[in-house]
């Protein structure tokens, strides 16, 4: 399995946001207060494109987009820190060690943009997610931190990264 790990590109926003959408209403998170209903989502490479010290990764095989993620400065958010942002896989794409190649690029990418530590925010349904954030060594955090505008997430996390 050959995946290729590559910039977001302004061909990929449709593909993307079906993804994502479609990954909520798969595991019935709130539609409203996420990603699902942010204006954004429909956008997201103008969104990187224009917002200094972000980046999004597209996952691909054979011209087939799995899905992405990416690295973003929420406002709000204490110095030195960035969220780690849209991280979502196609079903079939689950499972294969994607989603962590993704984030081990983004981690590489926020290190590079001079962040220190990486949040998260995420749902108890996410289940799979949520355990891979732990592995990777993400650790939970009591409130949320930062403006994302997404209220309805009730899981929040960071990471130090290794400077």
């Amino acid at each position: 399995m050959s995946i290729t790990l590559r910039p977001i590109q302004p061909a990929d926003n449709v593909e993307l946001a079906k993804i994502i959408r479609a990954s909520l209403e798969e595991f019935d998170v709130p539609k409203q207060g996420t990603v699902y209903s942010d204006p954004t989502t429909d956008a997201l490479f103008e969104l990187f494109d224009r917002t200094p010290g972000s980046c999004y990764f597209i996952a691909e095989q054979d011209g087939v987009m799995l899905g992405g993620s990416g690295v973003y400065p929420t406002a709000g958010l204490p110095a030195g820190y960035a969220e780690l942002v849209k991280l979502y896989l196609s079903p079939a794409s689950r499972g294969k060690g994607i989603g962590k190649m993704l984030m081990n690029k983004c981690f590489e990418a926020a290190a590079n943009l001079g962040y220190t530590h990486l949040y998260l925010e995420s749902f108890p349904q996410l289940a799979s997610a949520v355990s891979l954030y732990r592995k990777t060594g993400f650790e939970s955090l009591d409130h949320a931190l930062g403006n994302s505008g997404h209220f309805a997430c009730t899981i929040w996390m960071v990471k130090k990264l290794k400077s």
